[in-house]
């Protein structure tokens, strides 16, 4: 067992919180200190984009209720932040990691703490390639899995880019007005099941209630057509991604993503976040239809999320 997880109180200054003689994870609390590892990250974009955008996300009112932990501060070498909303072990798209390290002890000490991450639930974890510092009987596991039961365990996927408020405020690519009829709106509750339904990981409980939980928590837009039917949909994760674009098949071809991500941009970039995308490497249509949006991909950058399903657990399609 790791040492338990040390919060440093609310009040105190923004470096004078140094946690136990030999913390194993600290959670930081305090906004001061957030905001000071919020610097701290953007210093170092690309490479910290997904605890970056988690950490903005608990700067913007913590919609989602996560935390952040670091192996020691203010001299950190690994951020970890975990979703603090599901509590089904058996649910790997809300048990859901963000992870950042300067150091490959760190990442390992930490990673190996059952306070840090309960390696007996359901959960995947993304940032940096984590695979070498992994416990080895969990890397095991992962590759001793039928592909089916961990879908994203071997995808490596290239992060895209949208350049940042200060190079366009209103991107020429983006600015794409609805066709007549059509209009403009944010995702509603209503509307999970259907993105549930048209998602290649979708079809479960699982998926349905992460939807939902996107849906309620973070930015989205979508197109309606005249019935008040989505035709076109993009949502943020908690990472502060674009996630889970998405045109029904018989309204492609018509630049209706063009106008989605142009409203969703326009939003994140509004509260400063960076605009970013995941996309699965064979996914060239996406990849094309993001670069003429004014996407680029970032060099020397790849997205690997690991899923762990501990013994039991089946990933029901």
């Amino acid at each position: 067992m790791g040492l338990l997880p040390h919060r440093c109180p609310s009040h105190c200054p923004a470096g004078s919180c140094e946690g136990p003689s030999q913390p194993v994870m600290l959670i930081l609390s305090c906004p001061s200190k957030l905001r000071l590892l919020e610097g701290m990250l953007r210093r170092g974009l690309p490479d910290t984009l997904p605890v970056y955008g988690t950490v903005m996300h608990v700067n913007c009112g913590n919609p989602a209720g996560q935390e952040v932990l670091v192996d020691s501060w203010p001299e950190f070498k690994m951020a970890v932040s975990p979703l603090q909303v599901a509590w089904d072990p058996s649910d790997y798209f809300t048990n859901l990691h963000t992870a950042f390290y300067r150091d490959e002890g760190a990442c390992q000490a930490l990673l190996g703490n059952s306070h840090t991450i309960n390696w007996d639930q359901a959960f995947q974890i993304q940032g940096e390639p984590l695979q070498p510092y992994i416990p080895l009987p969990l890397a095991m596991l992962i590759l001793s899995l039928p592909p089916k039961l961990t879908p994203s365990s071997s995808q490596v996927n290239p992060l895209s880019a949208h350049p940042t408020p200060s190079c366009v405020s209103n991107p020429p690519a983006l600015c794409c007005r609805p066709e007549k009829g059509l209009r403009l709106a944010p995702v509603s509750p209503t509307h999970a099941v259907l993105l549930r339904d048209t998602w290649m990981f979708g079809g479960n409980s699982w998926s349905l209630r992460y939807l939902s939980l996107l849906i309620r928590h973070f930015p989205n837009a979508c197109l309606l057509d005249p019935e008040g039917t989505p035709i076109s949909w993009s949502l943020v994760d908690p990472l502060a991604a674009l996630t889970h674009g998405y045109t029904l098949p018989e309204h492609r071809g018509r630049h209706h993503t063009r106008a989605v991500v142009g409203m969703l941009a326009a939003q994140l970039h509004a509260c400063g976040f960076p605009v970013y995308t995941r996309v699965l490497p064979h996914n060239e249509p996406s990849l094309h239809t993001l670069q003429r949006l004014g996407f680029h991909i970032l060099p020397g950058w790849l997205h690997s999320p690991w899923h762990c399903l501990p013994g039991g657990w089946g990933f029901q399609m």
